[in-house]
């Protein structure tokens, strides 16, 4: 169970939410703030399921025009907007060319009608409106895009969210400060059913198997693709989850690569696809696939990495990209509505709904669907119904306009200058500090400044400090290694998914959170277990080499 909060066992709580992801976190951040008594339990860390293998994009819903889902795509701008506005650390404008070329199942025409619909829902409320671009501008600007069959192109701006697993480090920190319990590393092990009345959850301490019950009078299922999974056995229920697993790869920068994100459909399925920079590397994705295999274990397939390969060597020829190009891989499941007959999955809705299980079961909401983007108006649907069904008083929701606890100043753009002038960083470092942590990066530094054994770097590709490894579980929340490098100060989505620095982290938590050298290599080895689903070059390097991250010959934390 995480060590930072209260066991949480025995209690009486307004409000039980299973799953530590963006929407669980969101909904107990939204119900807190409301003035519930809110718990989270998740058996492992936050945002370390779906949450964190999206396509990092607060998407404004162009797609979704496709499907005239016109409330969807109304829903997404507004909530794109709102997140620049409460989270401008993490939320960035994202320029996107989309090229039309002969045989897309999208004429470029029905495309351009769909940016001016699009557009004009946005109307106030985005970063630019989208233009179209001529096929000698597109040659110009973007020499290396094939011309082959080019027709033209338009550039729209929407968002992106180069470091989605902040956004959930945020959510958790201000859930806690208005007071919910966020329990890691805790499972469900089964519903409390009590009659017609789901009363809560019997839980069980991952890493101790200590048994407990949290009572609550109202349980929110929120466990994303899992859904199912927590109602089986327990509850009659139809199958709620229908998701569709979407893979990407991470490579270094190509020859022809755009420093721009393109936005092209595949030739092979017609399926709209990403080439985007990110971080200094370029992400390729998404699939799409029907799955039904074990959510446990999802991985990108070859097939998917040949696919996604294959179409970016199509729209760059000068790529000429194979598998050994490829950094690593991540793979997740989206939490879609269960369909049945669908054979197209596109069509599938990327909506959300709150489904109350009441008569049959009072006190049990389960929350089937949701994405990155609106996580923020799923929380205010999800708690409207809580307080329905607390029989409460409705209580107005301030999520729209609170701030994320790392933009919690008055101007932002001031705080960024006068942080950048007094920094004793260099500037890329102090950019990426301000870029992950906001106005919370002053910590990092007067942790440093109070410890100077804690301005260590521990990680030389992005200069991360000791600094942030003790904050990351002193203040943040994780427990592992793994959540350290993963989902706090993210030196482990590097090339080499921080394989490099991994010993000298927890060599940290040794000097400075009581780990010992046993922990510390038993955390190594856990970290290098939980990477092998990203199918990391690095390690299989390692592997061949014989060589282990982070040991001596003798088999000690180097």
């Amino acid at each position: 169970m995480s060590q930072h909060v209260p066991s949480g066992e025995n209690d009486v709580v307004d409000l039980a939410v299973i799953g530590a992801g963006i929407n669980g976190l969101a909904i107990a951040r939204d119900a807190a703030a409301r003035g519930l008594r809110v718990v989270v339990v998740d058996r492992a860390d936050v945002g370390s399921g779906t949450s964190s293998t999206s396509s990092r994009l607060i998407h404004g819903g162009l797609k979704y025009l496709e499907r005239y889902d016109f409330a969807l795509v109304h829903e997404s701008i507004r909530e794109r907007h709102l997140l620049f506005r409460t989270a401008p650390h993490l939320i960035r404008d994202y320029p996107m060319l989309i090229p039309f070329y002969e045989g897309n199942t999208r004429p470029g025409a029905l495309i351009r009608l769909g940016l001016l619909a699009f557009d004009t829902m946005a109307l106030g409320r985005g970063r630019g409106l989208s233009r179209g671009v001529p096929v000698r501008t597109v040659a110009r600007r973007w020499p290396t895009l094939s011309r082959e069959g080019l027709r033209g192109a338009a550039l729209f701006h929407d968002a992106q969210v180069p470091w989605a697993e902040r956004l959930c480090v945020e959510l958790l920190l201000d859930a806690r400060h208005l007071g919910a319990r966020v329990l890691t590393y805790t499972s469900v092990t089964g519903l409390i059913v009590e009659g017609d009345r789901v009363a809560g959850l019997h839980t069980e301490d991952v890493r101790t198997g200590e048994r407990g019950e949290i009572r609550a009078a109202v349980t929110v299922n929120a466990a994303g693709p899992w859904i199912d999974q927590i109602l089986d056995g327990q509850i009659e229920s139809r199958r709620l989850n229908g998701g569709t697993k979407g893979s990407h790869v991470v490579l270094d920068p190509f020859p022809g690569a755009p420093d721009t994100c393109i936005f092209f459909e595949a030739a092979a399925d017609g399926r709209p696809i990403f080439v985007f920079p990110w971080q200094g590397r370029y992400v390729l994705g998404s699939t799409d696939l029907t799955y039904e295999g074990d959510l446990d274990e999802v991985v990108a397939g070859d097939a998917e990495i040949d696919y996604l390969l294959a179409e970016t060597n199509r729209i760059f020829p000068q790529a000429r990209l194979t598998r050994d190009d490829v950094l690593w891989s991540v793979a997740g499941i989206r939490p879609l509505p269960y369909t049945a007959g669908v054979s197209d999955n596109a069509k599938i809705s990327r909506g959300h709904t709150v489904l109350n299980h009441a008569p049959a079961y009072r006190g049990l909401l389960t929350v089937i669907g949701g994405k990155l983007t609106t996580h923020r108006a799923l929380a205010e649907d999800v708690t409207d119904e809580a307080l329905r069904v607390l029989g409460k008083r409705p209580r107005p929701c301030v999520t729209r306009t609170r701030p994320f606890p790392g933009a919690d100043t008055s101007d932002w753009p001031e705080f960024v200058r006068d942080f950048l002038r007094e920094s004793p960083l260099d500037g890329a470092s102090s950019r990426r500090l301000l870029q992950l942590y906001g106005v919370r990066a002053r910590r990092v530094l007067d942790l440093a400044a109070e410890d100077p054994s804690l301005a260590e770097v521990v990680d030389k590709e992005t200069g991360a400090l000791a600094a942030e490894v003790v904050m990351a579980v002193r203040e943040e929340g994780a427990v592992t290694l793994a959540d350290v490098m993963l989902r706090r100060i993210l030196v482990g989505l590097n090339g080499d998914m921080g394989l490099s620095s991994a010993a000298t982290c927890a060599d940290v938590a040794v000097r400075h959170l009581g780990w010992d050298e046993g922990r510390a290599r038993a955390e190594i080895a856990a970290y290098e277990n939980e990477l092998r689903r990203h199918r990391p070059r690095a390690l299989a390097a390692a592997a061949g080499s014989g060589a282990g991250a982070g040991r001596g010959s003798d088999g000690r934390t180097a």
